[in-house]
């Protein structure tokens, strides 16, 4: 059982990306791609209330991502609705794209990025040119979003779409979207969307509740209202993400686990050796003298570090992989509070003296 649960928390382990999730709105995918190496699953889920004469039927579309990142800011993915109303004769609606992001979101505050997509359910090759601009707590984006033969129809059809997400903290923002088709029918009203995005404490994962005039979110979807029969034309819904790093899936072609490196202080005096297991470390406190160190030994599926307490004057260990060590010296007397930073649930003392 224990084995179970550490391999679980292994997949909430994960850094968070260098671009956050919180710069998205409910209806924009906007610039954003997974990490290389990573598979990104996002699962999105909408309901619409019909009329009081249907007894309040609810209609619900599910929809699911997969995106894989690759190297120079790219990415790969499938977008898959079932019960879409995007092309009404295909209510299973795929959506194959591919994403290059054009500039650096280390490097830049503007971020751009080109999709180009092929929607299975209108044989329609789609595309779009994606922008977003960060300056502290607030993120705007816009798309110009281009389609060969929407909606199951042989004419051209080009959208214009906009953005904003306010993030309150580091975890938590608000997030706000329109979208119109250029030259619309008097039928075709523009798709909105407004969320409320958090960011889970300590995990990879995003989780969001919205309400939306649109069921899915593919370019073709995301570019006008829905048409529903019976009933308003809001829907509510919520998304969660949860990016795989297929690396740690590595173990399962592996007879036993890789041995990795001893770092830090490898030549010191070790008074003290302990082993993290069960995403605990084995003791609150330990006591060593001046001049001693203490050895963490990491039999965990995932890393740690050691991370001491602002200052303390002590310098942090970089990630401890599976089966790998690290040795701190200790010169100086006094209690030396540290921690684990990706779970920083984890703590432990080392008293110097």
């Amino acid at each position: 059982m224990r084995r179970m649960l550490v391999g679980a928390l292994s997949l909430l382990a994960a850094p968070l990306p260098a671009q956050s999730l919180l710069n998205r709105s409910p209806n924009l995918s906007g610039t954003w791609v997974p990490e290389p190496g990573v598979l990104q699953f996002d699962f999105l889920h909408r309901f619409h209330v019909g009329a009081s004469n249907a007894l309040h039927k609810v209609r619900n579309t599910p929809m699911f991502t997969f995106a894989l990142g690759l190297p120079a800011r790219t990415a790969l993915g499938i977008h898959y609705a079932t019960n879409s109303i995007t092309a009404p004769a295909k209510p299973n609606e795929f959506e194959l794209y591919g994403r290059w992001q054009m500039t650096s979101p280390e490097r830049s505050r503007l971020v751009v990025a080109l999709t180009p997509a092929y929607n299975a359910a209108s044989s329609s090759f789609d595309g779009e040119l994606s922008a977003d601009y960060t300056a502290g707590s607030l993120t705007l984006s816009g798309a110009v979003r281009a389609m060969s033969q929407p909606y199951d129809s042989n004419k051209a059809r080009a959208a214009l779409a906009a953005g904003v997400a306010v993030r309150l903290n580091a975890y938590v923002a608000l997030t706000g979207d329109v979208a119109s088709l250029m030259s619309p029918s008097p039928l075709e009203k523009p798709a909105w969307g407004a969320g409320f995005l958090f960011q889970i404490p300590n995990s990879p994962h995003l989780f969001s509740l919205h309400v939306s005039n649109v069921d899915v979110n593919t370019i073709e979807g995301a570019s006008r209202r829905g048409f529903f029969r019976g009933g308003s034309n809001l829907l509510y819904g919520f998304e969660f993400t949860i990016p795989l790093h297929l690396s740690r899936f590595g173990a399962w072609f592996r007879k036993s686990p890789r041995a990795a490196p001893v770092t830090g202080d490898v030549d010191a005096q070790v008074a003290a050796t302990l082993t993290i297991t069960a995403m605990k470390f084995p003791a609150d406190t330990v006591v060593i003298s001046a001049g001693q160190a203490v050895r963490w030994n990491n039999t965990d599926p995932l890393g740690h570090t050691i991370s001491f307490t602002a200052g303390s004057g002590e310098a942090n260990s970089e990630l401890i992989p599976q089966n790998g060590a690290y040795v701190h010296r200790f010169n100086r007397p006094g209690t030396y509070a540290y921690y684990c930073t990706p779970h920083p649930f984890m703590k432990g003392v080392v008293v110097v003296q």
